[in-house]
């Protein structure tokens, strides 16, 4: 496989990872797609074993970066609807405010949802703050698959 090739997957993958943190970019989608190109040049019997440990941890992330948060926000009296008011604005926040705008609006929406519901402004913050806990869970949740994933692609690479 040529240089160049090698060189564009791994920058690829380095963004699919940064693109989890920054939710700009589609950070575990784009992990598996230069992990698939990687294979589909490869074409070898490790390159295969290779994605199917991707998607299997990409896949089993996905999952889990939704079900354990969501969990612990109800656990805590934080109904649905506070995480859909603050996923909504999140997006608009997005489109309104570069770069800080879908945290901002997530923290807003939350708050706001929550003010709302409790009628008090601590109460308000201590749901928004567990929110916020629940969301960086999420982010490394979905990390820990891309990471399997990138670190079983870079093994093969060291030991091919």
């Amino acid at each position: 496989m040529h240089v160049l090739a090698l060189v564009l997957i791994g920058l690829a993958v380095l963004v699919g990872m940064v693109g989890i943190v920054v939710p700009v970019l589609p950070g575990s989608i784009l992990v598996v797609a230069a992990i698939t190109a990687w294979t589909l040049l490869e074409r070898t019997g490790t390159a295969w074993i290779v994605l199917a440990i991707a998607v299997a941890a990409i896949g089993t992330a996905q999952v889990l970066k939704y079900v354990l948060p969501e969990r612990s926000l109800r656990a805590n009296g934080i109904p649905v609807r506070t995480s859909l008011i603050g996923a909504v604005l999140a997006i608009v926040g997005f489109f309104v405010v570069p770069l800080v705008g879908m945290p901002l609006g997530f923290m807003v929406g939350v708050f706001v949802s929550e003010l709302q519901r409790n009628r008090s402004g601590r109460q308000a913050w201590a749901s928004t703050w567990q929110s916020l806990i629940a969301t960086g869970k999420s982010m490394l949740i979905e990390l820990a698959g891309a990471s399997v994933a990138a670190t079983a692609w870079v093994a093969a690479l060291i030991l091919r």
